[in-house]
């Protein structure tokens, strides 16, 4: 199963200059809880903001630089060559937008888990629109702006039609 996980505003927003634009510690703690004991594959900009491979994960970075190397994590040339690598384990696409978009693009995801932040943010990268002929919207969970986390947030879930 390859899901892919993404916190998004309402605008779509990503981030801002290879960096999250919101910290949102419910988010975080998800996404930890989630992704622990699995692979994750993240394109090298997305490798390059967390800045090293994150603890009881298997970290692929997809980079076009045959040369590049990151002690601790496995290099893809491809989101294809990626998936390969985790031999057939459950996987998470964890960025940045063009990976996001190619690997919708090109149909390898079973499912999205996405956290929305319901707020509109400037931003330089976006993640593309989730088509809902495509995607169902299975689980929702909506939380309010609390003294830990500044923003309204829903932690939404979709499979395949």
């Amino acid at each position: 199963m390859i899901t892919l996980i993404a916190a998004i505003a309402k605008n779509n927003a990503l981030g801002k200059d290879n960096d999250l634009i919101w910290y949102l510690p419910a988010d975080l703690k998800r996404f930890k809880q989630i992704t622990s004991g699995h692979h994750i594959l993240m394109g090298r900009n997305t490798f390059e903001s967390i800045g090293k491979p994150l603890p009881n994960r298997t970290s692929i970075i997809i980079t076009r630089n045959n040369d590049y190397f990151k002690d601790g994590c496995f290099i893809a040339n491809s989101i294809e060559q990626a998936i390969e690598l985790t031999e057939g384990n459950n996987a998470f696409i964890i960025g940045g937008a063009q990976i996001y978009k190619q690997a919708l693009e090109q149909n390898l995801v079973d499912r999205l888990d996405i956290t929305i932040v319901h707020q509109d943010f400037e931003a330089d990268a976006f993640f593309p629109e989730i088509d809902k002929t495509i995607w169902k919207e299975v689980a929702r969970e909506d939380f309010k702006a609390d003294e830990k986390n500044k923003y309204d947030y829903s932690f939404v879930s979709y499979e395949k039609r």
